[in-house]
């Protein structure tokens, strides 16, 4: 018998479980405001100051954006022809970081929130065959793969130090709640050297520009706001190092970029 496994029969992987954890937060805190279980009156003045402050904790589900080269899909003489396929995969991180409002209007606002991010990237790639030997051979870091058969999944780790430039547009006050849209982008740089990197067995260039878009609701409480917030970020740059990386699979590869869905806790 077959055994029931609620995220399977949901369809719940990856990306999907933070943007259903950002609604189900938004629904329960939505109805209690609604039905006035806190009570609240906030006169909170910080959505009169010019430039304010504040911080959040952030959890996210990052992944590779991978295209294939041309040279791969040549059905004649494909490059990497032991490669059936490369699937990058979702991983959860954490990251923290402080915010700076600049007030155009009551409405409008400038945000800047520098963040150190924690990042995990896994990427499996399936072959024709078992090519155990071949990995290790190529002197790749071989304590960051896991070889499942002909399937072997490369895992690279970095933590990223992000600096977001953002607009945010925000409703009118409605009791002690209001909605929000925010976009921008963000300049980011992994703290890792690129001699490191190189020592992994997929290997990225170190710097990236990212958009970033995003939307979430703020909560008045008497001292401070709380405002949780979905964002989706993607990468502008092409990352990839071919030259450095394992060469049973690197011809299979012409692009990688990143992309990233995080929740925001944002206390202000």
């Amino acid at each position: 018998m077959q055994t029931i496994n609620f995220r399977n029969q949901l369809n719940l992987r990856g990306g999907k479980i933070i943007p259903l954890v950002f609604f189900a937060i938004l629904f329960i805190s939505s109805f209690s405001f609604g039905q006035g279980i806190f009570g609240l009156t906030s006169t909170s003045g910080s959505d009169d100051k010019t430039i304010s402050y504040g911080f959040f904790l952030a959890g996210h589900n990052s992944t590779y954006r991978i295209k294939y080269s041309d040279e791969f899909m040549n059905p004649v003489d494909p490059a990497a022809a032991n490669v059936r396929a490369i699937f990058p995969k979702f991983s959860p991180g954490f990251s923290l970081g402080f915010i700076g409002m600049l007030r155009f209007h009551d409405q409008v606002q400038l945000l800047f929130t520098p963040k150190v991010g924690f990042y995990e990237f896994n990427t499996e790639v399936q072959y024709f065959a078992d090519q155990t030997d071949l990995v290790i051979d190529t002197g790749g870091d071989t304590g960051n793969t896991e070889n499942l058969g002909n399937i072997v999944e490369y895992k690279s780790e970095a933590t990223l130090v992000e600096l977001p430039l953002l607009l945010k547009y925000k409703s009118v006050r409605f009791n002690n709640t209001r909605m929000y849209f925010l976009g921008g982008g963000s300049y980011q740089f992994r703290t890792k050297s690129q001699d490191e990197a190189n020592l992994e067995d997929l290997v990225t260039t170190g710097q990236d520009f990212t958009i970033e878009m995003g939307m979430g609701f703020e909560i008045y409480f008497k001292y401070f706001k709380f405002a949780p917030e979905i964002r989706f970020s993607h990468g502008l740059n092409d990352l990839y190092q071919a030259e450095n990386s394992n060469p049973a699979f690197r011809d299979a590869i012409a692009s990688i970029r990143r992309k990233t869905i995080t929740i925001y806790l944002n206390f202000q």
